[in-house]
């Protein structure tokens, strides 16, 4: 065995294991219990492992004004495993850590005029063609599906980092 190759098997997340990493909130996102305007936050967060290296994960996070939880739309491809769909719509944890991964937040909008953009961007989501399918690479992945959604809501003005890998995808 090379040494290149000893050296990536080793550090594939020494001591981490998925199923214990933390998925604590981040403490990033507005207390929705405190916060009355909308707000929209894209999270990226390094992906799982030694794809972290290069790449991140992606999601959205939604509470219009006067809601009291958070709206997540992501892709996550294990789903897909289990016979789910990959891409889901559902009240949770905004700004949750990403298997251990502390997340970032990319584009933020809050305040009037925001709860317009939420729903063009819930618009968007629910028409991603790709609901069903996950691929890391080339696509269509997490980070595809954010892409899908700003090419979509181009008031959205979200420009995913190259680390985004997937975001550009088109089939």
């Amino acid at each position: 065995m090379s040494c290149l190759a000893a050296f990536l098997i080793a550090g594939c997340s020494p001591g981490k294991d998925w199923r214990t990493a933390s998925r604590e909130p981040a403490g990033i996102a507005p207390d929705p219990l405190l916060t009355e305007e909308a707000v929209l936050q894209v999270y990226g967060a390094d992906a799982w492992s030694w794809r972290g290296w290069f790449a991140i994960h992606t999601w959205i996070a939604a509470k219009r004004t006067g809601e009291t939880s958070y709206r997540v739309y992501d892709v996550v491809g294990w789903r897909g495993y289990r016979g789910q769909p990959v891409m889901r719509v559902a009240r949770d944890v905004p700004d949750r850590y990403w298997f251990g991964e502390m997340p970032v937040v990319l584009k933020e909008h809050r305040g009037p005029g925001v709860d317009a953009l939420i729903d063009a961007v819930d618009r968007a989501a629910r028409t991603y063609p790709w609901k069903k399918t996950y691929r890391a690479f080339p696509g269509p992945n997490s980070n595809t599906f954010t892409g899908w959604v700003a090419r979509q809501v181009p008031e959205l003005a979200l420009d995913l980092p190259l680390s985004a890998i997937g975001s550009g995808y088109r089939e």
